[in-house]
C-alpha cells in the first residue's frame, strides 16, 4: 500500500503499472506481482507470496529461507516449525544458495518417501559441502526417541541411504552403544561413530 501513496490523485491511465510491479516485486516475502487497471478508476494487484522452507542461521540469529535461497524476515507473532540450515551465507551468490536449497528440498522430500514424517525428526542441516548434505536427526531408534545422530548423506541416494539408515539404526547402536554420527556418503560402506563421552563416563564410573 505504501508504494501506492503518491498514486491517489493520480489517474489510473497515469500511474506506471510495470515500475509498481517492479517495486511490489523488490519486497522480499514476494515472489511474483501483476498490477492491472480496472477502468474507470481501480488498481487490481495479485501477488504471490514466497514460502519459508527452513530456518537460517545469520550469525547469532534465525531468520527464514524460501527454496530458491531468498532470506525472508521472521513476521512477529508467526510460528514456524521448521529445520535450521547452516553452511550458507548472506555474501553467498543467491543463485548458489538456490542450487543448496535445492539439495535441501530434495533431501527432506525424500526421506518423507521412506518413512511418511521423517522431515519432521529433522532440527538441523548443514550445507556448506555441496557435496555432503550432513543432517541432525532425533528418533532413529524408535518412539519418542530424542537423542540427536549426527548422519553424512554425501550428495545422491537419500532414498536408499535413508532406508538404509532406519532399517539398520537399531543394530548398529546394539554394536555401538550410543551413537554420535554415521557417515553414509560413501557406497558400500558405513562409518558409525559412538559416543565416546558416554564411554568415557562409563570408564570412570568404573
Amino acid at each position: 500500500m505504501k508504494l501506492f501513496v503518491h498514486d491517489r490523485e493520480r489517474g489510473v491511465v497515469r500511474i506506471p503499472l510495470d515500475t509498481r510491479r517492479s517495486q511490489i516485486e523488490e519486497l522480499s516475502w514476494v515472489q511474483e506481482a501483476n498490477v492491472q487497471r480496472i477502468l474507470p478508476n481501480h488498481l487490481r494487484v495479485q501477488i504471490v507470496e514466497r514460502t519459508p522452507v527452513a530456518f537460517f542461521r545469520n550469525g547469532t540469529e534465525l531468520t527464514l529461507i524460501d527454496a530458491h535461497g531468498v532470506l525472508l524476515d521472521r513476521p512477529e507473532g508467526e510460528g514456524f516449525h521448521f529445520p535450521i540450515v547452516t553452511g550458507l551465507s548472506e555474501s553467498m551468490p543467491r543463485e548458489e544458495r538456490e542450487k543448496r536449497m535445492g539439495i535441501y528440498t530434495e533431501f527432506m522430500k525424500d526421506i518423507d518417501l521412506v518413512r511418511p514424517g521423517s522431515s519432521d525428526r529433522v532440527s538441523e542441516i548443514e550445507l556448506g559441502n555441496p557435496r555432503d548434505l550432513r543432517a541432525v536427526l532425533t528418533g532413529l531408534g524408535g518412539g519418542q526417541d530424542a537423542e540427536a545422530v549426527t548422519v553424512h548423506f554425501g550428495r545422491e541416494d537419500f532414498t536408499g541411504k535413508y532406508r538404509m539408515l532406519v532399517e539398520n539404526f537399531a543394530q548398529w547402536q546394539a554394536n555401538a552403544g550410543k551413537v554420535q554420527s554415521i557417515d553414509l556418503q560413501y557406497s558400500r560402506q558405513v562409518v558409525v561413530n559412538p559416543d565416546n563421552s558416554v564411554v568415557a563416563a562409563a570408564k570412570k564410573k568404573r
